[in-house]
């Protein structure tokens, strides 16, 4: 397996973003200029950024790139289903198999917000069957599992973040 933050090669990027064209004209949707171009950023990092990383990103190509028009554009391919909004990092991350078998595990590093996308149908739906015996009912597909990545794994002591103090 590869390592899910080393950025995607040029050739990956420019075939992702057809199929996206493609399943965005099949739905009758537009990619737009600006729409193609948060979701090339999002597919060139390889990782996850923030609305700021983004929009600091779009000003160098566009610069009267405002907030709401990259919030509007990170709606859009989120509806697609093009990208994940990753809460546990406060983020977006593209989708590296948007036109492939949906993935219902996201696992998110909280170091660096790399992302790796695992699709495990089984477990999601006993997850979902183990939410409904609560009432509850789960209000996405997509669940976010917080992790650290391999790098960040090293970077950190072994026993970091495993002190939970209830009292």
């Amino acid at each position: 397996m590869s390592a899910p933050s080393r950025p995607p090669r040029n050739d990956s990027v420019g075939a992702q973003l057809s199929v996206a064209e493609t399943l965005c004209a099949q739905r009758g949707r537009r990619l737009t200029p600006i729409r193609r171009k948060v979701l090339e950023l999002l597919l060139r990092h390889g990782r996850s950024l923030k609305a700021y990383e983004l929009l600091d990103a779009m000003r160098a190509v566009h610069p009267g790139a405002a907030p709401p028009t990259v919030y509007r554009a990170l709606d859009f391919l989120m509806d697609e289903g093009l990208i994940h909004r990753l809460d546990a990092v406060n983020a977006w991350s593209a989708c590296h198999d948007a036109g492939g078998a949906p993935h219902d595990l996201l696992v998110v590093c909280t170091g660096c917000g790399a992302v790796a996308e695992v699709s495990d149908p089984a477990m999601s739906r006993q997850l979902a069957e183990r939410v409904a015996q609560t009432g509850y009912a789960l209000a996405t597909h997509e669940t976010e599992i917080r992790a650290l990545c391999p790098q960040c794994q090293k970077a950190q002591p072994a026993d970091a973040g495993h002190h939970h103090h209830h009292h």
